[in-house]
C-alpha cells in the first residue's frame, strides 16, 4: 500500500482532568495533507473542469477512476494525464467528452491552472472576510466539552450509528442548533442555513462544533458564516489549519474530554 502524504503543524495541546492543563509550549503535530485535485476534461472547444476533488496527494489515478464510476461517467475509452507543471491537475482524455461535459456535477472552480491549497485560500478570501470573536474568554475544558453536548443530541446517531452532526453554541455552552446528515459538510450548511435564515451572521459570538475531522471545507464553510471558533471531534487537515491560520479562526480538535488540540488562534483559549 502506497505511503500516505503526511506534514507538521505547531499546536497547543490541552490535557488531564478536564483539558485544564496546558502542555509547556507547542508540540508538533502530524496532520494528513489536504489539496485539492482539479479533474479536467479536455476537449475540442477546451478544457472543462468535471470537479475539484479535495483529497490527501497519492493514486490520484485512482481516485479519479474510482471517482467517475460513482458518477456515472466513465468511459470506455479513457486515458488519464496528470499535468506536468501541477501536481494538483489531472488531466481527462476521452472520445465521449460530450457525455462526460453534460452529465457532470462541475466543479467550485472553472480555471485550469493555479488549483492549489494556495489558491483555494485566496479564492476563499475574495469572498469572505475575517471573522471576528465577540463572545468573550474561552477555557480548553468548556471547548473539549463541547462534543459531548452535541452528541446529546443527536438522535439520529444514537438509533443508527450513521450520522454526523454538526451544532452551534453560545459562548455559555447554550445549543442554538444542531441538525444531523449523513454528511458533515451538509450538517455544517444547515447550521449555516439556519443562521443565514434568521439574519444570524456573522456568527461572532458563536461556537461551531462538527462530530468529524475538520478539513478544509469545514473551515471554508465557517469563514464563510463569519465564526471564528470551530471544535471538531477529529482531527486537522493541514489545509485546514492552513486556511484557519490564514483567517485568524480559532481551529480546535481531538476534543475529548481530557484533550484538546488548539491547530490556529490559541490565544483566545486558556486553561
Amino acid at each position: 500500500m502506497p505511503g500516505v502524504a503526511l506534514t507538521q503543524w505547531p499546536a497547543t495541546v490541552y490535557s488531564g482532568s478536564g483539558a485544564g492543563e496546558k502542555s509547556a509550549g507547542l508540540i508538533s503535530d502530524t496532520l494528513a495533507v489536504e489539496e485539492p485535485l482539479e479533474v479536467c476534461l479536455h476537449t475540442p472547444s477546451g478544457p472543462v473542469t468535471l470537479g475539484i476533488l479535495m483529497r490527501t496527494p497519492g493514486a490520484d489515478a485512482e481516485l479519479v477512476c474510482g471517482w467517475l464510476l460513482a458518477e456515472g461517467l466513465w468511459p470506455e475509452t479513457v486515458k488519464l494525464e496528470p499535468d506536468p507543471e501541477n501536481p494538483n491537475v489531472m488531466g481527462l482524455h476521452t472520445p465521449e467528452h460530450e457525455r462526460l461535459a453534460a452529465g457532470a456535477r462541475l466543479g467550485v472552480s472553472s480555471s485550469a491552472c493555479g488549483v492549489c491549497g494556495t489558491g483555494s485560500i485566496e479564492r476563499l478570501a475574495v469572498r469572505a472576510a475575517l471573522p471576528t470573536w465577540t463572545g468573550g474568554p474561552l477555557s480548553a475544558a468548556f471547548l473539549a466539552g463541547l462534543p459531548e453536548r452535541l452528541q446529546a443530541l443527536q438522535p439520529g446517531f444514537a438509533a443508527s450509528g450513521g450520522l454526523h452532526a454538526a451544532g452551534l453554541f453560545g459562548p455559555d455552552g447554550a445549543c442554538l442548533c444542531a441538525y444531523e446528515d449523513i454528511g458533515r459538510h451538509n450538517a455544517t450548511d444547515k447550521v449555516i442555513g439556519w443562521a443565514l435564515e434568521r439574519g444570524l451572521l456573522p456568527l461572532s459570538a458563536s461556537i461551531l462544533v462538527v462530530s468529524s475531522r475538520a478539513g478544509f471545507e469545514i473551515v471554508q464553510k465557517a469563514v464563510m458564516g463569519g465564526v471564528a471558533v470551530v471544535v471538531t471531534v477529529g482531527a486537522a487537515t493541514s489545509l485546514a489549519a492552513e486556511t484557519a491560520a490564514t483567517f485568524g479562526l480559532t481551529l480546535c480538535g481531538w476534543a475529548r474530554a481530557d484533550r484538546l488540540t488548539v491547530y490556529s488562534g490559541a490565544e483566545r483559549v486558556g486553561p
